[in-house]
This record gives C-alpha cells, structure tokens and sequence, in this order.
C-alpha cells in the first residue's frame, strides 16, 4: 500500500513557539490585565448622572439660554473643568510634607495628584531646576461636578466667619480663581493625620469668554457670592 503524507505548510513552518495560540491569537496579542487597585481615569457615576450636572442640564442651561437670549445652545456656558494647586516651598528640603499634600488632595478630589517642579532658578531661595514645589489635580467630567457639590454643601460651612466667596475673583475671560487657608475644611481630611495646615488655590474654568456670564452660571449652581444669598439646588 503505498503511504499518505499529510501536506505541510507553504515555507515548511511547523507549529511551535511562534505560532499563534488556540483562536488565532498569539501570546503576544493577549490582552493584559490591569493592575489591582488601578484608578479610572474617566470615571462614571454609580447610578445615573451626579445631581449638580443633573441640575445643570435641567435647570441652568434653560435659564442661561433665556436671560442672556443665547439663540444657539453652543453658546450657554458650562464648567470645563477645576483645578486645585497647593504650593510648597519647604517641599524640597521636607519631602514628607509633600507626600502628605499629595495624599490629602488624592482623598479631597478622589484623583491622585501630580507633584510640581520649579520651572526657573532663583537663587535667593535657594531653588535649582526641577525641584519640587507642591502638588495639582485637574478634574473633569464626573469627578468635577461631585467636587463642587461637596464643596457647595459640605465644605464651604465649615469655614470660620464666612461670609460669602469673592465676586471680582474673575480673570476676565469667565475664570474663576480663590483661595482657601486651611485644608481642614474637607470633611475627608482627618485631622489626626494632618502634617501641617496650609491653604490651596482653586480655579473654576468656564466657557463662558466673559465674566458676567461666569458668573451668572456660578450663581445658579449655588456659589455663595459675597452679599448674597446662594440658589438652593434640589
């Protein structure tokens, strides 16, 4: 009888290492797992949208539109995103207080910080080039309507003598920038664990190109300007 060979492959390549897997698909090719404890870069909220987006969309763009007579809705002006940027200047000789600013920003905002280095050498204060001078978080999307509402009903109360946020804190381009003295205002600061007390600098950025605008849009997502009293979001 005479013998079947089975037919090879064009070239004579043999299935072995660099052949590809069980599906047509190579080791390589795998996808690979995130690592445990990973953050979202672009978080979602856990059930619908958050509550100030929510009154945003609902009550304040409808109300923009109509007092400002903004014909086309690109126009309405909505919260692009917030920045928080605490400053340092011991940071470079104490590096354990900045591990502890960069931690209590990650619990504040729920993002982790980015530490910030000098840009310019000065040599009266004894600052070189890339030297670390504090830490910054940038939130956007999800992350920044849930920071303001806790800001707008959770924070701000806890300040001593309030009496309301500046109204000509304005860039005049319908940003909004001011200060805070002292991290403890944030009910995810825990006291006991706290280094040292500093303030932070926080900026609103808009859409808007104008500030009355800005500030109208602020006003009805319940900022508490100065001499005012604030719109109560429901």
């Amino acid at each position: 009888m005479a013998e079947t060979t089975t037919p090879t492959r064009k070239g004579g390549a043999k299935a072995g290492k660099g052949a590809p897997a069980e599906g047509g698909q190579s080791k390589k090719g795998r996808d690979k797992t995130a690592p445990a404890g990973a953050l979202d870069h672009e978080p979602k909220a856990a059930e619908g949208a958050p509550r100030l987006r929510a009154h945003y969309l609902g009550t304040v763009r409808p109300k923009l539109s109509k007092d400002f007579a903004l014909a086309n809705p690109h126009q309405v002006p909505q919260v692009i995103k917030v920045v928080l940027n605490v400053g340092l200047g011991e940071a470079s000789k104490n590096p354990k207080l900045l591990d502890a600013a960069v931690d209590e920003l990650g619990a504040i905002t729920g993002q982790k910080a980015i530490i910030t280095r000098a840009k310019k050498a000065i040599a009266n204060f004894g600052l070189r080039i890339g030297m670390p001078v504090g830490a910054t978080v940038t939130l956007r999307g999800a992350r920044m309507y849930e920071f303001l509402d806790r800001f707008i009903n959770l924070s701000i109360p806890r300040i001593r003598d309030f009496r309301g946020l500046p109204n000509r804190s304005f860039d005049g381009r319908g940003n909004y920038t001011f200060g805070i003295k002292e991290q403890m205002i944030f009910p995810e600061i825990d006291y006991d664990k706290v280094e040292k007390i500093h303030g932070m600098d926080i900026t609103i950025v808009t859409s808007a190109g104008r500030d009355d605008l800005a500030m109208a849009l602020l006003r009805e997502l319940g900022w508490p300007f100065r001499g005012e009293t604030p719109v109560r979001v429901a």
